[in-house]
């Protein structure tokens, strides 16, 4: 039977039990509303480890004053049966007070250039609650493993040069993006939207496709890509473009042609009706 932990103490001495068994801790950290994308991550997950831990915390920090903090789908019950089936040992499930023990306004980590661009500008002070949090998730788990989804890319770059600079003794694993028939992404904010928006939604995979396409047929001045992508998103008038972009892979700067040998990514953000949504594919690898 799976195990819920509410305690950082508590989780901690579950951690080094299992550790003192000699087990692999690897971690899944979510913020609930779980669906087949982190299914996929926690089997993958399970698949490494000896130790398969789930956080469910909806970070206030990473909502700006506008955003959805209190709508915020919130599912526990039907959470903790998907980790259960998908082999999670425990699950962590802090309260604020818990993450947050000197309040919200406390120590906090920003990673400057990749917080800045894209989702960090369009969400001031995003990036700096994500940070923290998964610092502070990764202080109080302390695991071996960590897995997130390409899904949130510029968020997986981010985590990636906190744990390189400040030396956080943690291995990421990336899986891929898990996408409907249609290629829409999975995200627990896709149940916000209504039948005819979820139509329109499936326009962003078929944008990022588009520019794939053109890639893959030759094409490689940026702007050209760029036009493609906000195009097909513009066809659509429930679809309102947020950004499109075309960066280098690993540092996010906007490309102006697209060099032989260099890592390129397209990403996407867009209001659907009124949900948010991101996407993104890599284009040259």
């Amino acid at each position: 039977m799976i195990e819920l932990i509410e305690s950082a103490a508590r989780a901690r001495r579950a951690v080094a039990a299992a550790r003192d068994l000699g087990k692999r801790v690897g971690f899944v950290p979510t913020m609930g509303a779980l669906h087949e994308g982190h299914s996929r991550l926690i089997a993958q997950c399970r698949a490494e480890s000896g130790l398969a831990v789930v956080s469910i915390f909806v970070n206030p920090t990473q909502f700006g004053p506008a955003e959805d903090f209190d709508r915020y789908p919130r599912s526990v019950d039907d959470d903790l049966e998907r980790c259960q089936i998908a082999g999670a040992d425990l699950v962590f499930a802090p309260d604020a007070a818990t993450v947050y023990p000197n309040g919200l306004r406390s120590t906090f980590v920003e990673v400057p250039g990749l917080s800045d661009v894209l989702e960090g500008a369009s969400r001031p002070g995003h990036f700096r609650g994500v940070a923290t949090v998964v610092l502070k998730l990764f202080e109080i788990v302390r695991p071996d493993l960590a897995f997130f989804g390409q899904k949130d890319y510029q968020q997986q770059l981010l985590i990636r040069r906190m744990i390189e600079d400040l030396h956080v003794p943690v291995e990421l694993r990336i899986c891929p993006t898990f996408r409907e028939d249609d290629g829409l992404a999975l995200s627990s904010r896709n149940r916000y939207l209504n039948p005819r928006d979820r139509r329109a939604a499936a326009l962003l995979y078929r944008a990022l496709e588009r520019a794939k396409h053109a890639v893959a047929g030759g094409q490689r001045q940026a702007d050209r890509i760029r036009q493609i992508l906000r195009e097909t998103l513009e066809s659509e008038a429930s679809v309102k473009l947020d950004y499109a972009e075309v960066a280098d892979a690993e540092t996010l700067e906007p490309l102006g042609d697209l060099g032989k040998g260099r890592r390129a990514v397209a990403l996407l953000a867009a209001r659907v009706g009124t949900t948010r949504l991101i996407d993104n594919m890599m284009l040259m690898e």
